[in-house]
């Protein structure tokens, strides 16, 4: 089967599967996004939501985010794990946004990946899903699906999102990586997965 076969039967078995993916961490605005983009790093997007309600109840804005103290916010978002970490970088981030953006999200790769905490990945979600923008991030999901399919080398997260961006339609990218995140959780695991009875790995897989 040829790149082009493959990434046909890909987007045809994800529409049939996943017609309408919303974003799994529930958020308000571009602002609670951020917040729950980088509070999902090695967590999972459950505890994300468990803790965001108690959080966004107490600052869902950058000046009420900068305004609570440290401690306040580790005690909050401590079981999504790496909370001292991520209590700095949410109420830095929080604080830059007030003094760099007037208090609101930029919608630019550049500016969001000079923020404390966001990386290419997170900022790529924002300016994606936020924004409407063609980017494709790229989660360990993807990243193992690219390989398995044989569509990248999987030498690096980077080098999959260029094969992802070179393979795939740009007016796709905003649903498929929430399509194949999906697809990644739900039927093409990492561990003891069975290709024969994966939807696609069945047919292009190994």
């Amino acid at each position: 089967m040829t790149a082009a076969e493959k990434v046909q039967l890909i987007l045809e078995t994800l529409d049939r599967l996943y017609p309408a993916p919303r974003i799994p961490l529930d958020h308000r605005d571009p602002f609670t996004l951020l917040i729950a983009v980088v509070l999902s790093a090695q967590s999972t997007d459950a505890c994300v939501n468990r803790v965001t309600p108690t959080l966004f109840a107490r600052a869902s804005t950058p000046a009420a985010m900068a305004a609570l103290d440290t401690a306040t916010i580790e005690s909050i978002i401590r079981p999504c794990g790496l909370a001292p970490r991520k209590a700095r970088a949410l109420r830095a981030l929080s604080q830059l946004l007030l003094e760099r953006h007037g208090g609101r999200v930029p919608a630019s790769m550049e500016a969001l990946e000079a923020l404390p905490g966001v990386g290419h990945k997170t900022a790529s979600v924002i300016v994606a899903q936020a924004f409407g923008q063609p980017a494709f991030p790229v989660d360990a999901h993807i990243h193992r699906l690219m390989r398995r399919w044989g569509l990248s080398s999987g030498a690096n997260v980077r080098q999959t999102e260029a094969d992802c961006k070179r393979l795939f339609p740009e007016h796709r990218w905003r649903t498929l990586h929430l399509q194949l995140i999906l697809f990644g959780r739900q039927h093409c695991v990492a561990r003891r997965h069975n290709p024969a009875a994966c939807p696609l790995c069945r047919y292009i897989g190994n």
